[in-house]
């Protein structure tokens, strides 16, 4: 099997009816839809005889150069689902570690939908409220901070530290000058008062437009492509609700969110900071080892830069 697109693979249609056998489903298949845009996993939509409309992700290939946190995400993402099971996610129907199936959920991607602005005010409140459910979902006996895959860490200050060294890492791996210099980064970190997290929350941490779903009229329909999710801070999911924004400008959002009982006051809003520069940082460093071509690096380095230098956070 080759690589198309980033790390995807070209997934056969017998690796495809191998792993819905494993499942128990022994349904034919009628059609497989490659569903094209992402970089990372193969998704393909399968509909079987029986009008059945799954969604089945595949992993990169052994040995693909992966970042650090990179490794584990399927499972990481079947986890999510199962335990935020009922709140517009899909469901599970069978999980191996570099293959997940998952029932179809209706609507089209917020960044698709084309919404009149009382539309997409609307969706942003409904999407404050499950968020905020979702930030209730109970943490399993002996459950740490950090990602699923491990090791997990006894504090959050702790976990978020090794995140950021392992990103820090993974630029030098691949040669890349980082957006700020390391120290500046890593006093802002110490600096956020990431203490005050004693609970670990399992965050999706990828709820950018393209993996919220909605309807025509305005109703949120599901919360997919949960494969970076971790344990820690709730607030680090505002980091991607507001991708190249601020969520303190999202009004919509914040009410739906409070009137649910989520909190986002000053404290958090430090916080956010650092979680943002995470993201970013990803961002910023992920093109090495996907190999971007050089205009596709030179443009997103740019809109990054930008916002690195706009924060007046470091000096």
């Amino acid at each position: 099997m080759g690589l198309a697109h980033g790390y995807r693979q070209q997934v056969t249609r017998a690796r495809i009816e191998g792993a819905l056998a494993r499942a128990g489903l022994r349904t034919a298949v009628a059609d497989v839809q490659d569903l094209a845009g992402g970089t990372f996993n193969a998704v393909l939509r399968v509909r079987l005889a029986d009008g059945t409309r799954l969604i089945v992700k595949v992993a990169p290939p052994a040995g693909a150069k992966l970042m650090r946190y990179e490794h584990g995400l399927l499972p990481a993402e079947a986890l999510y689902y199962r335990l935020a099971a009922g709140n517009s996610v899909p469901e599970v129907v069978h999980a191996e570690p570099d293959l997940l199936i998952m029932t179809e959920l209706p609507g089209v991607t917020l960044a698709e939908a084309d919404l009149p602005a009382e539309a997409r005010a609307r969706v942003r409140h409904a999407l404050g409220g499950h968020l905020a459910a979702l930030h209730t979902m109970p943490a399993g006996a002996g459950t740490g901070f950090g990602y699923p895959s491990g090791p997990l860490h006894p504090t959050w200050p702790g976990a978020f530290a090794a995140m950021i060294d392992a990103l820090l890492a993974d630029a030098e791996d691949a040669g890349l000058e980082l957006p700020r210099p390391a120290h500046e980064i890593t006093a802002l970190i110490d600096a956020a008062g990431l203490d005050a997290v004693t609970t670990p929350t399992l965050v999706h941490f990828d709820l950018w437009d393209g993996n919220i779903l909605v309807t025509p009229d305005g109703q949120v329909t599901g919360l997919i492509d949960a494969e970076r999710a971790f344990w820690g801070d709730p607030v680090a999911d505002f980091a991607s609700l507001a991708l190249f924004r601020e969520i303190a400008d999202d009004a919509s959002f914040l009410a739906g969110y409070r009137a649910a009982g989520g909190t986002f006051g000053e404290a958090e809003a430090r916080r956010l900071r650092a979680y943002q520069i995470y993201l970013y940082l990803i961002m910023w460093i992920e093109v090495g080892p996907r190999g971007y071509p050089p205009e596709h690096t030179a443009e997103r380095w740019s809109a990054l830069r930008q916002i690195f230098d706009a924060w007046d956070i470091y000096r």
